[in-house]
C-alpha cells in the first residue's frame, strides 16, 4: 500500500473509530454482558476478503470471524442453497429424519477417517460430546471406570465447563470453581510427564495439532507418533480437536492428515458451515453403539439450514480444491512473512501450518493490532506476544502482498515510536 493509500486509510478508519466511540457516550448501558472487549468498529457488509464498516471504510480481512468465513464472506454458492433450503424448510426434531445429515455426515467420511458423525452447534459442543463419547464407550461399552482426560498445557477446547476444564490454559478458569473432576494437563512434547499422568481411570488423550489460541504452536511429528503407539499400548482413545485447524484451513482437510494417523475421534466447527453456527464430533465405527438412542442430543444441532450450508461449503471446496489451493497459499505467505521480517529484531519467528499462521514478536501486539485496524487490516493475536494471521482460503496472492505490506508498515511505525 502507498504512503498515501497508507494515510487515507488510517485517517478514514480512525475517524469511523472515533465516530462509534462518541456516539456510545452518554447512551444507556448496553442491554448486553460485558463479556467481549469489543473493537469500536461496526461491520455491516463483507464479500470475499473484504468487509466494510457502517461509515464506508473498507477492511482486507486476514481473521475470517476467528476462522470461521474460511471461504470468504458471502460465498455465493453457499448462500445460493442456503437461500433455496429457506423457502422449504427450517427446523424440525431430530426425532425425524433429516435427509441434509445423512448427506452431509457422508462428505464429511468420505474426506477423512472417519464412519460416523454427530452434528451440534459449535466447537464447544463439539469436544463436550467427544468427551461424553469417550468416558461412555470405556463405562458402557468396555465395562471399566475410564473416566479422565489428559490434555496439554496452553491448549484451548472452548468455553463449557467441561471444555474450560480441559483447556489447558489457567485463564479461562478464572471464577468458574469447582471445576468438574476428571481433567489432567500435561507439558506439550514433554513424553515422560504424559506417561506418568496416565492411570487406570485414564480414558482419553486430547489433542490440537497446532495449539492455535495457545501461541499457534505446531505439534512435532515425533511427539505425536508416539503418543499415537502410547494410546494404543494403553487401550486410551486419541481425541484430536479440530475445531479451528480443520475444514482445510492447515492445507489438508484435516491437519492430522499431515502426521499420518487416524484419531479414534476428532471435532470440527468454525468453517464447516461458512459462518453458521454448527459443529460436527466424528468417530470410527466402533464407536457407534456408545451413543444410543436417548445417550446424547441436540435440539439444533444439524438442522436442515446448517447441514445444507455444510453440504454446499464441501461441495464448493472440492469443486475449487481449497484445501491445495491453502498449501500453496500458506507456503507463499509464511515465505513472505520471512523475508519481509528477516532483519527486524521485533519479529523473532513466523510459525505454523497452511493459512494458520503465528508471529512471535519481542513485546505486546495488542497496540499493533489496534493500528493494522486503523491501516484498513484486520487480524487478531494468539497470546500477548504472537501476531495470528487467518485470511480466509480462497484469498489471493494479490491480497497477501497487500496484507504483509500493511503489516510490515504497521510495526516499522510501532517499533519506531517505541524504540524497539
Amino acid at each position: 500500500m502507498a504512503q498515501s493509500d497508507l494515510k487515507e486509510a488510517t485517517t478514514a478508519s480512525a475517524t469511523g473509530a472515533n465516530a462509534a466511540a462518541a456516539a456510545a457516550e452518554g447512551s444507556s448501558p448496553s442491554a448486553l454482558f460485558p463479556s467481549y472487549a469489543r473493537y469500536p468498529i461496526h461491520l455491516v457488509k463483507g464479500k470475499g476478503s473484504w468487509l466494510w464498516d457502517d461509515k464506508g471504510n473498507r477492511y482486507l480481512d486476514f481473521m475470517s470471524g476467528l476462522a470461521v468465513a474460511n471461504l470468504g464472506h458471502a460465498p455465493e454458492k453457499v448462500a445460493a442453497k442456503v437461500k433455496a433450503q429457506l423457502d422449504e424448510l427450517w427446523h424440525v426434531s431430530n426425532l425425524f429424519h433429516i435427509p441434509q445429515q445423512e448427506v452431509a455426515a457422508r462428505k464429511l467420511t468420505e474426506i477423512s477417517c472417519a464412519d460416523v458423525v454427530f452434528f451440534c452447534n459449535s466447537g464447544a459442543e463439539a469436544n463436550e460430546a467427544a468427551i461424553k463419547l469417550a468416558r461412555r464407550y470405556h463405562q458402557k461399552v468396555k465395562g471399566t471406570n475410564r473416566f479422565e482426560m489428559i490434555t496439554f498445557n496452553q491448549s484451548f477446547h472452548g468455553r463449557t465447563l467441561a471444555t474450560l476444564t480441559a483447556t489447558g490454559q489457567q485463564k479461562v478458569k478464572d471464577g468458574f470453581l469447582p471445576l468438574p473432576e476428571g481433567f489432567k494437563s500435561v507439558p506439550l512434547h514433554d513424553l515422560p510427564a504424559l506417561k506418568a499422568a496416565i492411570g487406570p481411570q485414564t480414558a482419553a488423550l486430547m489433542l490440537e495439532m497446532v495449539q492455535a489460541e495457545g501461541g499457534v504452536y505446531p505439534v512435532d511429528p515425533a511427539f505425536v507418533r508416539e503418543l499415537s503407539e502410547l494410546c494404543k499400548e494403553e487401550g486410551l482413545l486419541l481425541i484430536i480437536d479440530e475445531v479451528q485447524t480443520g475444514m482445510g484451513r492447515t492445507g489438508k482437510w484435516f491437519a492430522h492428515q499431515h502426521y499420518g494417523i487416524e484419531p479414534d475421534i476428532f471435532t470440527s466447527a468454525k468453517g464447516i458451515a461458512s459462518g453458521l453456527p454448527a459443529g460436527a464430533m466424528l468417530a470410527k465405527a466402533y464407536l457407534r453403539e456408545a451413543f444410543p438412542p436417548g445417550s446424547h442430543a441436540s435440539t439444533f444441532g444439524g438442522n436442515p439450514i446448517v447441514t445444507t450450508a455444510i453440504i454446499a461449503t464441501l461441495e464448493t471446496m472440492q469443486e475449487e480444491r481449497i484445501p491445495e489451493h491453502v498449501a500453496e497459499m500458506g507456503e507463499y505467505l509464511t515465505g513472505l512473512l520471512k523475508e519481509t521480517f528477516k532483519d527486524e529484531p521485533f519479529v523473532q519467528e513466523v510459525r505454523g501450518k497452511g493459512l494458520l499462521i503465528g508471529i512471535q514478536c519481542a513485546g505486546p501486539v495488542g497496540d499493533i493490532v489496534l493500528l493494522g485496524q486503523q491501516h484498513g487490516l484486520l487480524f487478531v493475536t494468539a497470546g500477548p506476544e504472537v501476531i495470528r494471521l487467518l485470511p480466509n482460503l480462497k484469498v489471493s496472492k494479490e491480497e497477501i502482498d497487500q496484507a504483509v505490506a500493511i503489516l510490515a508498515d504497521v510495526i516499522a511505525a510501532y517499533t519506531s515510536k517505541e524504540g524497539n
